[in-house]
């Protein structure tokens, strides 16, 4: 079994600290930079590139990376994690979503079960009753077959899910394997649930209510607002609603639903995009198929991550990195950046992946640590960023790490010429034009028009969105969080942060408050 120690306690780190820090600017100047683009760069599955050249690393600092990332046996604790190692030592629980998608390591055998084959097994029944919607053998009580899904489910079981959807909607219409639009209610504010609402007709609508405990507040409550749609209506919503949530929850055996499908404590909301979360909704949209190649994306950039050389395993270098940028350089916030429409919600799902899970100030044993863990993770689309929070990052005071995500080819094949060049074109010539402003930046005798450079940036190449790359990128971004969490010996597989408020507003709701809590909600008029 792996020791797991305090960054700040390893040699390594303290080498690290050490080290004279790079000049991103001068490194990425001339003919420099184009050696630095051509040699640090990392393949990833499905012909993806990970290209770090502008960020502020040099061999030197490359090499003491390697040694931390061996020194605290990032390695090891991937292949504990895999093997059903009890890691999310918090809630005393395994952590399995890698087994949803790969076939990593052994098989894991947990409460008398063998978990890849209840994974397995879960995902066949959720293709077969996909089918059986497509092929309308299940269908709605007049006899009409279902043509619209929702999903109703908050955090995890809606973030990852949505941004998968939106990823891939257009490309699946493009190859004519759009079966089903799908619509995603989350928020309890009434105005979510009732705008879907009436944006679809509910009685060819089937709703898939995600809860794992069966028990979260404001899922139940949007599913109570459903189901009273349904019966305005005249329908039962029996004959409308399927389940994803755990085999012991409340939800499990009920006639409330057409069928209930299957996850367990083992995969972490934020990580149930591959489970039955993420594989009812985008079966039903896409068909099984499709949510097959996602997996097996995600299957193959789950197998990079088990290189053991830091240096060519992507998310483990990225993960290094981003350490190296937090702890040593000292900045508290990095924006993901992707170059595509499609990917406009990624970002959205990104910041719970990483927010959630490293945003901790005790190590796994509940100690106080004296070092920072995870950044403040945003982000949008570009273009439309570079008009939004670009100034910022450009010419603000705070040095904001970057991640750059772009495609060779868009998912629709639809564009103009316009001045020489399309549309795509014009965009991955923003990707790298951005890249090179934020390294080298321009010197100006107007001070106002004077930019330092010196923002490092990586970037992520792929051919085009699709189910192969998204989910190789899914992957990549969950095992780079959980590599940091392992150099910062904290837990990421739990949430405790978001327990306090929801306690507070179950007394708030009971009447049970005073003070401060009692003003406020008087205020409310609750």
């Amino acid at each position: 079994m792996s020791e797991w120690k305090n960054l700040d306690t390893l040699e390594s780190f303290r080498e690290l600290k050490s080290q004279t820090p790079v000049d991103l600017a001068e490194e990425m100047a001339g003919e420099n930079g184009k050696k630095r683009v051509e040699s640090y760069s990392v393949p990833m599955a499905c012909g993806m590139t990970y290209n770090y050249a502008a960020k502020a690393v040099n061999d030197d600092i490359l090499d003491n990376l390697k040694q931390l990332a061996l020194e605290q046996d990032l390695p090891g604790k991937f292949k504990e994690l895999y093997n059903g190692g009890v890691v999310n030592t918090g809630e005393k629980r395994l952590v399995l979503h890698h087994l949803t998608r790969s076939q990593l390591g052994d098989d894991v055998i947990c409460d008398g079960v063998n978990k890849r084959e209840f994974y397995k097994e879960q995902q066949q029944r959720i293709a077969d009753f996909a089918n059986k919607v497509h092929n309308g053998e299940i269908v709605n009580e007049n006899g009409e077959k279902f043509t619209t899904v929702a999903q109703i489910g908050i955090g995890g079981s809606d973030l990852g899910p949505r941004a998968m959807y939106i990823a891939l909607q257009n490309w699946a219409k493009k190859n004519g394997l759009m079966k089903m639009e799908a619509h995603f209610i989350s928020n309890v504010d009434p105005d979510d649930a009732s705008t879907v609402l009436s944006d679809i007709d509910v009685a060819r609508t089937i709703f898939i209510l995600v809860s794992k405990s069966g028990t979260t507040l404001e899922t139940l409550t949007n599913m109570a607002f459903v189901e009273d749609a349904l019966k305005k209506e005249g329908l039962d919503p029996s004959r409308h609603m399927i389940a994803v949530t755990s085999e012991t929850s409340p939800l499990a055996k009920s006639d409330d639903f057409i069928e209930a499908f299957y996850m367990d404590d083992y995969i972490g909301g934020r990580y149930s995009s591959t489970s039955a979360v993420g594989g009812a909704v985008l079966s039903l949209a896409f068909g099984p198929d499709v949510f097959a190649s996602f997996l097996d994306g995600a299957a193959q950039e789950d197998r990079t991550a088990l290189e053991t050389d830091p240096l060519k395993n992507p998310a483990m270098l990225d993960a290094l990195i981003g350490v190296y940028e937090r702890n040593v350089l000292g900045f508290p916030t990095t924006a993901i950046l992707p170059y595509s429409q499609a990917l406009s919600r990624f970002p959205a799902h990104l910041q719970q992946l990483d927010m959630e899970s490293n945003g901790k100030s005790v190590n796994r044993f509940g100690e106080a640590l004296s070092y920072k863990t995870g950044p403040v993770i945003f982000g949008e689309p570009g273009t439309n960023g570079q008009h939004s929070f670009y100034q910022l990052l450009h010419q603000g005071t705070n040095v904001i790490p970057l991640q750059f995500i772009a495609f060779k080819k868009s998912q629709l094949k639809n564009d103009v010429t316009i001045e020489g060049s399309t549309s795509q074109q014009k965009l991955l010539a923003n990707v790298a034009a951005q890249i090179v402003a934020f390294a080298c930046g321009k010197n100006d005798d107007n001070p106002n028009k004077s930019f330092e450079g010196r923002r490092p940036s990586s970037i992520i190449i792929a051919d085009e969105v699709n189910p192969e790359t998204l989910g190789a990128l899914l992957s990549h971004y969950e095992n780079k969080v959980m590599f940091q969490g392992f150099l910062w010996n904290v837990n990421s597989f739990d949430q405790e942060g978001v327990q306090l408020g929801k306690t507070l507003a179950k007394r708030v709701l009971a009447g049970d408050m005073d003070g401060a809590l009692k003003a406020y909600s008087e205020a409310l008029e609750i």
